[in-house]
């Protein structure tokens, strides 16, 4: 019984790691690419770099909540189907200013 326990409770954790959904940022359009983010609170966006040709992927998240701790959301671009430059927010390093 206690095997048995065992083994759904990994089964859960495995499965929220799987949780986040992954897209092509070049297959759909900047509004509907916008929405999944804000939809579902992080997404996995890949597409490949127009300069180099690399395969390229981040993730990517509708605010600070989704982000790890010391981490803050940070507005960016990627490319999707009708903008070069589609603006969303991926999490960044908070830099402190010890100097003030």
């Amino acid at each position: 019984m206690k095997a048995i326990l065992l083994a759904a409770c990994l089964s859960l954790i495995a499965a929220e790691a799987q949780a986040i959904s992954r897209y092509n940022s070049t297959s759909m359009s900047c509004a509907r690419l916008q929405g999944a983010v804000r939809s579902e609170g992080a997404v996995i966006l890949r597409w490949v770099s127009p300069t180099s040709g690399v395969q390229r992927y981040d993730r990517f998240v509708s605010d600070d909540r989704f982000c790890p701790a010391e981490q803050e959301a940070w507005i960016t671009t990627v490319p999707s189907s009708d903008n070069k430059s589609c603006r969303v927010y991926h999490c960044r390093q908070i830099v402190r200013d010890f100097l003030r």
